[in-house]
């Protein structure tokens, strides 16, 4: 295993290792923009995604939790060096919802195919390797759903919950 994603990082063709010619688009982490914590729990939620951990960002609407586990995702995913290729970003389907400033990265993302939205209700029968998946809006999951997005997550790949229980769409208690 350690060979064969050893092979996948080396530079070929003009400075692109094998991992970025992957890509329609190959960009690098070189474009992206530094950011830092406004908060100490925002703090807290990049130290221990530095840390490698699966994270639970909890909090209310505007703290940053989707945000902030996107950008750390894209550092990883964009790295040549790190193990992960891309990123599914999960949610329920609940018409009621937008996907927000999501939309405005999407296009781009897609393009380079390094970033997935994927609705709970077509997960079944995958298994993610070597992706970072961020389960936005957690709290419209049923258990049924979160109990397939945590069995999808495969090799070299970690997972990301974020979401505020204070904004469930879920109605009926027996969902909850």
């Amino acid at each position: 295993m350690a060979r064969k994603n050893k092979q996948n990082l080396s530079a070929i063709g003009v400075g692109l290792t094998a991992k970025q010619m992957k890509r329609r688009k190959p960009i690098g982490s070189e474009m992206m923009r530094e950011i830092e914590p406004l908060t100490e729990n925002q703090k807290k939620l990049f130290q221990s995604y530095d840390e490698g951990k699966n994270l639970i960002a909890y909090g209310v609407a505007g703290t940053g939790k989707t945000f902030i586990s996107l950008y750390n995702a894209l550092r990883d995913v964009l790295n040549p060096d790190s193990p992960y290729e891309k990123i599914y970003i999960v949610r329920s389907l609940v018409a009621t919802r937008e996907i927000g400033f999501l939309e405005m990265l999407y296009g781009n993302l897609k393009a380079q195919e390094t970033i997935s939205f994927w609705s709970t209700s077509f997960i079944r029968g995958t298994t993610l390797d070597k992706a970072i998946v961020i389960v936005d809006e957690f709290q419209n999951l049923n258990f049924h759903e979160l109990d397939s997005i945590m069995t999808r997550v495969g090799e070299n790949s970690k997972i990301m919950f974020c979401g505020d229980a204070t904004q469930s769409d879920l109605i009926k208690d027996r969902e909850r």
